[in-house]
């Protein structure tokens, strides 16, 4: 996005690298969250099993006579419904768990990323654009220990 502030200066966007410096909080923050997506995806789990269950249960009880090959076909389309979303479930909260993993292998005072934002910066003629792209953000605990690159 480009805006012109005046006839020898431009206003830009830029993203901002974010890092943290791990310390005791950030750990038990970052595993605190990580944790909280593990129990959101075994609460997923959970609710994916009972409405397999319940829909299975209410084709079985509309089905008065004895099953046929359409009933069998539509238990076996839900299982398998379900065993995919189970499936894609799992695959996430095996990667939060991986992720749960590293976060207790980091050492303290070690910097990690924690992602980016946006910020504006202004730019005029001699200026070398790519010093003034990169700039990161070092945190400490949420307090800003110090602003890299060219602001």
């Amino acid at each position: 996005m480009f805006m012109d502030v005046s006839q020898s200066q431009l206003l830009l966007k830029r993203p901002v690298n974010i890092k943290a410096i791990v310390t005791p909080r950030w750990k038990e923050e970052a595993q605190q969250q990580l944790q909280a997506q593990i129990n959101q995806l075994d609460s997923q789990l959970q609710q994916l099993e009972m409405q397999g269950q319940r829909a299975i249960a209410e084709i079985q009880r509309q089905s008065l006579q004895p099953p046929g090959p359409q009933v069998t076909q539509q238990i076996e389309n839900i299982q398998l419904q379900v065993n995919q979303n189970k499936s894609e479930l799992l695959d996430q909260k095996n990667q939060i768990l991986q992720q749960l993993q590293q976060v207790q292998l980091l050492e303290l005072d070690q910097e990690v990323n924690q992602g980016q934002i946006e910020g504006y910066f202004t730019i005029q003629e001699g200026e070398n654009l790519i010093v003034k792209m990169q700039v990161e953000v070092l945190l400490r605990d949420g307090v800003v220990q110090e602003i890299r690159g060219d602001i």
